[in-house]
């Protein structure tokens, strides 16, 4: 669901293409399943199916790691977990800050695969006054007063923005002068950065939006082809109620 904009070139320092990194999630997800079930092997045709890919553009993807597997046994599900978090930087820890706890700030602070998954949330930021002190899944909120000085202390890379669109852009130019590289933009709002910072865009309302119009379409599919069925009922009676030269017989006399 995640989509956005990067200000870096096409392709890694490794040479590895942006599109091959934004599947390497998904193929961790799908690892890390196997081998939490003690699975040590798996082929690539089970593994892209399970990430919702092709085999071919899977071994593709994997040639970019050095990763080849081997022929008849598959690919080594540990070292494949190893590899891809360590490209992906999972491997150290992630310190990041969650700018706006309302619903979904507060939602995304108690999400408990960040850990897991290399990230820790370093501080709880919110402009509200009566926010601050008040913990959020046992961390407490900090003004947005502080915000500086909680990058700093925290040497904080990454910066999550759950706030009001109104807010957005303020809060993000806070967060790149303070020194955030990275930014997870859940607000409804285009954010403006300058080269060297990425952004990730979360936006739960196009997300539907776009659900919407395929729902519309299959309506639209499923009416054509309902009219389209009686249709070839109605030509079918009007066929059956033709005489040989396609006229309706005359009535016989008795």
């Amino acid at each position: 669901m995640a989509t956005g904009r990067t200000h870096r070139p096409a392709t890694r320092s490794r040479g590895i293409p942006e599109a091959t990194v934004a599947r390497l999630p998904l193929y961790l997800r799908a690892l890390t399943a196997l081998s939490e079930r003690s699975v040590p092997t798996v082929s690539s045709e089970e593994l892209a199916a399970a990430a919702g890919v092709n085999s071919a553009k899977l071994r593709k993807d994997f040639s970019y790691l050095g990763s080849y597997g081997t022929r008849g046994v598959g690919y080594d599900v540990e070292y494949l977990v190893y590899q891809i978090s360590r490209e992906l930087g999972l491997t150290q820890d992630w310190p990041v800050v969650i700018v706006g706890i309302g619903n979904l700030g507060a939602a995304l602070a108690n999400y408990g695969g960040f850990a897991s998954r290399g990230f820790r949330v370093a501080a709880l930021i919110d402009a509200d006054p009566a926010m601050a002190g008040k913990p959020v899944a046992g961390i407490p909120v900090q003004h947005t007063d502080e915000l500086e000085k909680i990058i700093e202390d925290n040497g904080v890379s990454i910066g999550v923005i759950a706030t009001p669109a109104g807010a957005a852009q303020p809060v993000c130019d806070r967060l790149v002068a303070a020194g955030v590289t990275s930014i997870l933009n859940f607000a409804p709002t285009v954010l403006s950065v300058p080269d060297g910072v990425d952004v990730r865009k979360v936006d739960l309302s196009i997300e539907l939006q776009i659900l919407a119009f395929h729902e519309q379409r299959k309506a639209g599919e499923e009416a054509a082809g309902t009219e389209g069925a009686a249709a070839a009922a109605v030509a079918r009676n009007d066929s059956a109620e033709q005489g040989p030269d396609g006229d309706v017989p005359a009535v016989m006399p008795a």
